[in-house]
């Protein structure tokens, strides 16, 4: 009996702990920040829509700035458009203005004032990625790659997720377990 009750308290938890916003749902628009003016953008307005959550601070996703840059020149000119979004509370709208300069980013980057945006995803980790087709539905969730040394990358999840949603082919690892420094979300008054 005693067994019973901990598995049924242990599967609330295992539910309670899974994202709101899983593979399969679906966005309409996604709100982010531009030198603090509110800025909305809509999937149904490329091939496909990739979101990345990422920071200035966080020497993971730092490891990822020239690849991530890659990735958008890869893919800008081929009808993907790019959310590049940095959600952390205690990196200001200059320290990301002056971070993206200093690593030549092609890409700009959205400020998610509040975590508004990674509260929604559920998105916990830079760098954290994002898929979504021309519809708005989300196709993939994880990883931008599985080694922060490029040299040891095994599985490129990101880059395979846009191919198979620009194929119009399924996508066959639709999630991943993302890796990085946690997003430093605003501390709410209860």
């Amino acid at each position: 009996m005693r067994t019973l009750a901990l598995a049924a308290v242990f599967s609330c938890f295992l539910a309670a702990a899974q994202p709101e916003f899983a593979v399969g749902s679906k966005v309409d628009t996604i709100r982010v920040s531009e030198n603090s003016v509110p800025v909305s953008i809509s999937p149904a307005n490329a091939k496909a829509t990739i979101v990345i959550f990422i920071s200035t601070k966080c020497p993971i996703s730092n490891s990822y700035n020239e690849r991530m840059n890659a990735i958008y020149k890869d893919y800008s000119d081929r009808g993907v458009q790019f959310v590049f979004v940095n959600a952390n509370a205690n990196e200001p709208v200059q320290e990301i203005e002056e971070h993206a300069k200093a690593n030549q980013f092609s890409f700009k980057v959205y400020k998610d004032v509040n975590n508004v945006l990674a509260s929604e995803f559920g998105a916990t980790v830079t760098p954290e990625a994002y898929v979504f087709d021309k519809s708005g539905v989300l196709e993939y969730h994880g990883q931008v790659d599985d080694a922060t040394n490029e040299a040891r990358v095994r599985v490129k999840g990101l880059r395979t997720a846009i191919d198979a949603v620009l194929s119009n082919k399924p996508v066959e690892l639709k999630e991943t377990k993302a890796f990085g420094c946690t997003i430093k979300k605003v501390r709410r008054s209860s």
